[in-house]
């Protein structure tokens, strides 16, 4: 159960009614979209400046440390931006972006990441693919 505290030509922000974390909010397009990468124009435009608007209001009126930015997509049809208020000391929601137990590697460099014992790291091949293809495309795009 949600109650809409906010909205615009463009956007909505609801706020949960029933939730383990007071505050917890779904900032939305009134146009129907499935993904972020489906906004255009104004939409686009003004996402940083809404979202950036949206978050900081929740931090005020809650008073909290910061707000978590989530983008779920698998179960719902329309995009909804999860804005989860949190205070480090307690919360029920984690920082990490992969749930489950975690360990610590120390790569050949020397840099340390911590990694999933779920999940096993990405081929670097893979990585460094995935790397310069999304610089290629970003860089054939004209700039926002």
């Amino acid at each position: 159960m949600r109650t809409e505290v906010w909205s615009n030509d463009l956007w909505r922000l609801t706020t949960s009614n029933v939730t383990e974390v007071a505050g917890f909010s779904y900032l939305e397009p009134k146009r129907h979209i499935v993904d972020i990468a489906e906004l255009d124009g104004e939409e686009a435009a003004t996402f940083g400046v809404v979202i950036g608007r949206v978050a900081a209001a929740i931090k005020a009126a809650i008073g909290v440390d910061r707000v978590f930015v989530y983008i779920f997509g698998e179960s719902l049809d329309h995009l909804h931006v999860h804005l989860a208020p949190h205070r480090n000391e307690a919360s029920p929601l984690i920082a990490d972006m992969i749930k489950g137990a975690q360990h610590r590697v120390i790569l050949p460099n020397g840099q340390e990441v911590w990694v999933s014992d779920r999940y096993p790291l990405q081929d670097s091949n893979i990585t460094e693919a995935a790397i310069a293809d999304i610089r290629e495309l970003l860089t054939e795009q004209s700039t926002p």
